[in-house]
């Protein structure tokens, strides 16, 4: 039987309560599919934070890189000055594993209403490669003058060919798993010689791909095309801060953040990857169980893919996606479920929901995952 060892960082706010329902599922698959999953917990987030100052350090990645994948709920906390956790502890994790591609599905269930007025489930599925250690996150900047009316800040953007070349390589390789069209999306016109950088990576390595065509759409245009015609992509690749803003755009087109995954991937396969919900530590919500555990869930199904599970991965998404379909809300107490008793449908579905049940699996982001790992 194997066995798939995962590190678990439950982190802050409603970060641990949507990673033990993610768990349970993932449990549940395990049970159906006939292999096994052992767990660490990680205290990593704000109490270990305010306790000793240490967000990261190199004892905790090393020991991180022993797993299989990590699961990561959540971090952020009002006690804690913004951009520690989060630069300290998820952007120092995604560096130190080297964590090229972030991939964001942006997917429409049925059942799950879009605020895009007609939207509808077959014209809204979508994946979101990010490149995910450089640019303007990774760049550092300096302010001299600060405090006075002359204070100026100069923040640096990185594009390095290795880094752009890991995504873009990546991204073409989900691109032919899965209906073989790749948009880079950039600000080429502006940002030139990034842009430029961007565009003959794109072009050097889409020559061993013939099979995918390609395009481009600049990063504000995007922001128009996304929710007016989302049928018009299938993979699309960017930068670390355009990728960013775009996804969470995708996230608003889905459902909302709080159905919205995520996977940090390192494209060679020789570290762990880590898979999180974008939906923060909600702190104002925390220990209420209203929170929905369902893009916590979509990330484990992502991680198990990952794993080379594909038949665990689709069924739990598919268990989320009926789950999600037979609520009355996705989000606050008008769900009328609560975070454990949402998490314990999606866990009982596992049980019997087909792979196939929202689709051919040939064409879904799970099955690509498998076929596109290194």
């Amino acid at each position: 039987m194997p066995t798939h060892d995962l590190a678990v960082i439950g982190g802050d706010g409603i970060g641990p309560d949507v990673t033990t329902e993610a768990l349970r599922s993932i449990h549940a698959a395990a049970r159906r599919f006939g292999f096994d999953v052992t767990t660490t917990e990680y205290d990593l987030g704000a109490e270990r934070y305010l306790r000793d100052g240490t967000a990261l350090d190199d004892a905790d990645v090393e020991r991180l890189r022993r797993h299989d994948a990590i699961l990561l709920g959540a971090v952020g906390d009002p006690r804690v000055p913004p951009g520690v956790l989060e630069r300290g502890l998820v952007v120092g994790l995604r560096v130190a594993l080297r964590h090229a591609v972030n991939v964001r599905p942006v997917r429409l269930y049925p059942g799950v209403e879009s605020p895009v007025r007609d939207l509808t489930p077959d014209r809204c599925d979508l994946v979101i490669i990010r490149e995910n250690t450089e640019g303007l996150y990774a760049g550092g900047g300096t302010t001299v003058h600060r405090g006075t009316e002359h204070a100026t800040a100069i923040q640096n953007s990185v594009t390095t060919t290795p880094a752009t070349r890991a995504c873009v390589e990546y991204a073409y390789r989900l691109a032919r798993a899965r209906r073989g069209r790749l948009t880079l999306c950039h600000k080429t016109n502006i940002l030139v010689e990034a842009g430029r950088l961007w565009t003959d990576v794109v072009e050097q390595v889409g020559a061993a791909y013939p099979g995918v065509g390609r395009d481009y759409v600049h990063a504000d245009a995007m922001c128009q095309h996304l929710p007016l015609t989302p049928e018009r992509f299938d993979v699309v690749v960017t930068d670390n801060l355009f990728g960013d803003i775009i996804s969470d755009l995708g996230a608003t087109i889905q459902g909302g953040l709080g159905l919205a995954a995520s996977g940090n991937i390192n494209p060679a396969g020789d570290t762990p990857g880590m898979f999180e919900p974008v939906h923060g530590s909600a702190p104002d919500i925390a220990g209420t169980g209203r929170a929905n555990p369902a893009a916590a869930v979509l990330s484990a199904a992502m991680c198990l893919a990952s794993l080379g599970e594909p038949e665990a991965a689709l069924v739990l998404e598919a268990a989320t996606a009926g789950v999600l379909a037979e609520l009355p809300a996705t989000t606050g107490p008008a769900t009328g479920e609560g975070t454990s008793g949402i998490g314990a449908r999606i866990a009982e579905r596992v049980a019997t929901v087909e792979p196939d049940a929202l689709g051919d699996p040939a064409t879904s982001l799970m099955s690509a995952l498998v076929r596109a790992a290194a």
